[in-house]
């Protein structure tokens, strides 16, 4: 059995601040780590996250595994991170809801599905596979959207609530992805948040996004992880927090344009501050 991760806020660990991290032991409640880019067996990589894991919790947020694909999961893949979770252990692991597989072919993207009952068994079935080799219950994370399938039975919080349901896994409410998607799709991000089972939810993503503008005027925000939270998805981050049970780990992600550990830090504290002040258990 692995630990939970802390009910607080916590980093995307980045190759540019392992040393920062182990001089000086920043004040931060966990670490996250994309598990493919630890898939080698030794080397610098491994020597760094040893290091750290020896004195923070880490969770592994998987990019890979293309729950959403007709063809299943991928044994080999799917072999290498139950190896990886068994080497390091950690407090959690999440995936998303997507696909990047076909064909027996990886894309290099976390591309959408259409929420129908024949997905819906898709990838209940491919949830179950990847909990039932680790050994753990696997929580799920809410995509960014930018166009909406013209067939659909759900909703996207009904096909999240259903997976839980189905499967025992949990959810990951990535905070950014439904005020990126809402912007994007024109529906109301105060009420996705209201019908998705928060029960069910382990885990909080903050991040940042841009703006984009279409040759037609329009705006479109794309998912980056390239700067700071803005006003609207702390907003959106507040309310949250007024319908949760109780505190939850929040990870701020940053993955492009990185900025110095003190940001990062920084932007932790703000989210444990609002946290603190919203969620009153």
């Amino acid at each position: 059995m692995t630990a939970n991760l802390p009910r607080r806020a916590g980093i995307g660990l980045k190759p540019v601040h392992y040393h920062e991290i182990l001089d000086h032991r920043p004040d931060i409640g966990w670490f996250e780590i994309h598990p493919e880019n630890y898939l080698c067996d030794g080397g610098p990589p491994h020597r760094y996250l040893e290091a750290i894991a020896a004195h923070y919790p880490i969770s592994f947020h998987g990019v890979g595994m293309s729950l959403g694909s007709a063809e299943g999961v991928c044994n080999t893949h799917l072999k290498a991170i139950r190896q990886l979770c068994d080497r390091y252990q950690p407090a959690q692991f999440s995936e998303h809801l997507a696909w990047s597989r076909n064909d027996s072919r990886f894309l290099n993207d976390l591309l959408p599905l259409p929420y129908t009952i024949e997905s819906l068994d898709v990838v209940s079935a491919n949830i179950q596979q990847v909990q039932d080799t680790l050994q753990r219950q696997v929580f799920i994370e809410n995509p960014s959207s930018y166009i909406d399938f013209k067939q659909s039975d759900y909703s996207e919080p009904e096909f999240l609530n259903r997976l839980a349901r189905q499967t025992g896994c949990g959810l990951l409410l990535d905070i950014n992805n439904i005020y990126v998607s809402a912007c994007n799709n024109g529906f109301d991000p105060y009420r996705y948040i209201d019908s998705v089972d928060l029960a069910c939810v382990g885990e909080i993503h903050l991040a940042g996004h841009r703006v984009e503008s279409l040759p037609n005027g329009q705006k479109l925000r794309l998912d980056d992880h390239g700067s700071e939270i803005c006003k609207p998805v702390w907003q959106l981050y507040k309310h949250a927090n007024t319908k949760l049970a109780a505190h939850l780990p929040v990870l701020i992600e940053w993955d492009n344009n990185i900025p110095s550990l003190a940001t990062l830090i920084a932007e932790a504290t703000e989210a444990d501050r609002i946290q603190q002040e919203y969620c009153k258990t």
